[in-house]
């Protein structure tokens, strides 16, 4: 009995490897590479026992073990598979394309719209205010909105300087501007867990980095101790940010 090699095997063998090299990061990335090669191993060993050996008692019982593995590996890692699959999500061309079926038009903002930001961010870091403002892009924070105060009012700088003022109710959350609006203030957003955080950044960062994680928002945390700009987006960290660099920022993002 010959084995047919063709195209479509080619292929079905690129794609299984392109779902182990995502798996693998996917897993590298939460810190549980020790559980990816303990599943990967198991997996092997499955289909050497039912596809090779056939063996049909072991393989059976392998294969409901597989049946409620899958189950809990989704439960396991959810936060992790829905930060990958956000990832996918939000990759510029898929934007793109879901963006011409669907016929949405990007957001424009003007100059005016981004000053008012960075001038209270430039503020505020002069006098060493804390504050964390979150700026909604393609996907809605309706649910962390709900969690602070609805606000809707245009953006100010000094409306953003009186709400994170160190004496205002509204001071400890973050400040959600959707729709050239600001939205919400005083919003809890969730806060990320990574090890890799240097230790000198707090809970605002830990917020800022979370709800990047969570979301394609980009976040913008000026530090009470120090007076440092940064931004999170996408998960990673840009600290020390100018006025100028935020500015820049600001009008070339489509937030």
């Amino acid at each position: 009995m010959f084995f047919t090699f063709g195209i479509k095997d080619i292929l079905d063998i690129l794609l299984v490897a392109l779902l182990l090299y995502y798996s693998y990061r996917l897993m590298k990335e939460s810190r549980s590479l020790n559980i990816f090669f303990g599943v990967l191993i198991f997996i092997i060993f499955w289909l050497f026992v039912s596809q090779i050996l056939e063996m049909r008692l072991l393989g059976t019982l392998l294969d409901r073990i597989v049946s409620v593995g899958a189950i809990a590996l989704l439960i396991l890692f959810q936060e992790e598979i829905r930060r990958f699959l956000l990832t996918i999500g939000t990759q510029q061309r898929v934007r793109s394309f879901v963006r011409f079926f669907s016929r949405d038009k990007k957001q424009t903002h003007t100059r005016e719209d981004i000053i008012p930001i960075v001038m209270a961010c430039l503020s505020m870091s002069k006098q060493k205010v804390g504050a964390l403002i979150v700026m909604q892009r393609s996907l809605p924070l309706a649910d962390f909105m709900r969690s602070g105060e609805q606000i809707d009012a245009r953006i100010s700088q000094r409306l953003i300087e009186n709400i994170f003022f160190k004496n205002s109710p509204l001071h400890d959350g973050g400040m959600i501007i959707a729709n050239k609006r600001i939205a919400s203030a005083g919003c809890i957003l969730p806060v990320a867990h990574d090890m890799n955080i240097p230790k000198e950044l707090g809970l605002r960062h830990r917020a800022a980095l979370g709800i990047s994680q969570e979301s394609d928002a980009l976040a913008i945390v000026v530090s009470e101790e120090t007076g440092n700009i940064s931004i999170a987006h996408r998960g990673d960290f840009q600290l020390h940010v100018s006025a100028e660099d935020l500015e820049r920022i600001l009008t070339a993002d489509s937030f």
